[in-house]
């Protein structure tokens, strides 16, 4: 399925494809993000959603296909050097530097920047996006819970004042409670920043409502894209994704019934 054209897309990847030795992750995607968007990628476990975003950030190398930032071409660069383009990726499990502080943290994201005023406005922005932060910012990362270091963990990628920002399954292991806050405020950083995510998660209800635009990957494939609000009115997003069923008799046969992506 090709993604649609359009000239501010920020990042373009056409026909990627990457594999794990011979097992064939994802094949054949092709997707973009436009600037200042949120768009998402849904699936299931295991569908391919966390390797299309290491390809993106130059973890994985593709085995055909090409992705575009911002106009170039970084297929198979180095992560550092996407990096330095403006690309940050919050990977899954949240990844803090455990043994140091909060703040030393939050300054390994800015790593790549030379305005200390800038880096310096950035880390008081942060602080008001997570309050909490600021009175843990003495204490070891390692100590904080699951939540506050998913707060670091996309704190952190803010510091280096990216144009995109790739969140992988910012909701895993929280509390529904923890995990709506955190999504506002991921929703208040593209509103109020411009910052363009690109966001993978399992929590179908919560991206879709969060998100612009929406992909659907199965098997390694898209099978599916649209705006979210398109995408929240179609019969198989409700079933399989949402939980909503058919009133009456059929709906308890439902369960049988293959996806009919249309």
């Amino acid at each position: 399925m090709t993604a649609p054209v359009t000239d501010n897309a920020v990042l373009k990847l056409l026909n990627v494809e990457s594999a794990y030795g011979p097992i064939k992750a994802i094949r054949g995607v092709s997707l973009q993000v436009r600037r200042g968007e949120i768009a998402t990628v849904l699936g299931s476990n295991g569908a391919g959603k966390t390797t299309i975003l290491k390809t993106i950030s130059g973890i994985i190398d593709p085995r055909k296909g090409s992705i575009e930032f911002k106009g170039e071409n970084i297929t198979a660069q180095d992560p550092a050097l996407i990096v330095q383009r403006g690309l940050m990726h919050v990977p899954e499990g949240r990844e803090v530097f455990p043994l140091l502080s909060v703040r030393d943290n939050l300054l390994m994201g800015a790593y790549t920047r030379k305005d200390r005023d800038g880096v310096a406005r950035d880390m008081e922005l942060v602080f008001n996006y997570f309050p909490i932060l600021r009175e843990r910012a003495a204490q070891d990362a390692g100590l904080l819970s699951g939540g506050q270091q998913q707060m670091l963990a996309i704190s952190r990628a803010l510091m280096a004042n990216p144009d995109l920002i790739l969140l992988d399954e910012p909701s895993l292991g929280l509390s529904p409670k923890l995990t709506k806050e955190i999504f506002e405020i991921v929703v208040r950083i593209n509103r109020e920043r411009g910052t363009t995510i690109l966001l993978v998660e399992q929590n179908a209800n919560m991206a879709l409502n969060a998100s612009d635009y929406g992909y659907v990957l199965e098997n390694g494939r898209i099978v599916m894209e649209d705006t979210c609000a398109r995408l929240r009115e179609k019969d198989d997003i409700k079933e399989f994704y949402l939980g909503m069923k058919e009133a009456g008799v059929r709906a308890d046969r439902r369960w049988k019934k293959k996806k009919n992506w249309r």
